[in-house]
């Protein structure tokens, strides 16, 4: 009997770390999409504004473009319809990548509420649970992952 009073608490543990693991992975990938939207919206500033110092030069005027880390010569005529071209795309990828980012922050949501997860030192949306369990002091914490979740709820 003492064995599996043993085993409960280490699978328990082991539960929790898995749970927060899996939510560290969601935030992990929903940070990464943001940083390539971040990225891509930077690139698409910069695109626009060669784009607008090109309108007004003569088209036959010579040029330079770098392709894939290759300086290219060029003139106006042919490199400011593949500029504007490259906007789109920019366009239709970061819309996609919003599409995707809004759908792992619901994943995230969801997760959050199936696992009971809470975020230290953020304040909790039902004070009248917070007051009946008493106050909590953080440093008493087993991790210091800056995620709780409640035990009772991974059962």
């Amino acid at each position: 009997m003492a064995e599996t009073l043993k085993a409960k608490p280490q699978a328990n543990k082991k539960m929790t770390e898995e749970i927060i693991g899996g939510f560290n992975a969601l935030r992990a990938e929903q940070r990464r999409l943001t940083q390539k939207i971040t990225e891509l919206e930077s690139e698409r500033a910069e695109h626009n504004l060669v784009i607008n110092t090109l309108k007004d030069v003569d088209p036959a005027r010579r040029c330079y473009r770098l392709i894939g880390g290759i300086l290219v010569e060029r003139n106006v005529g042919q490199v400011l319809p593949a500029l504007q071209n490259n906007v789109e795309q920019i366009d239709k990828v970061v819309e996609a990548l919003n599409k995707q980012a809004v759908l792992k922050g619901q994943e995230l949501v969801d997760y959050k509420e199936k696992h009971n997860i809470r975020l230290s030192g953020l304040p909790q949306r039902d004070d009248s649970k917070n007051e009946a369990e008493g106050p909590t002091d953080e440093k008493s914490a087993p991790e210091s992952t800056g995620v709780l979740v409640d035990s009772a709820a991974s059962k």
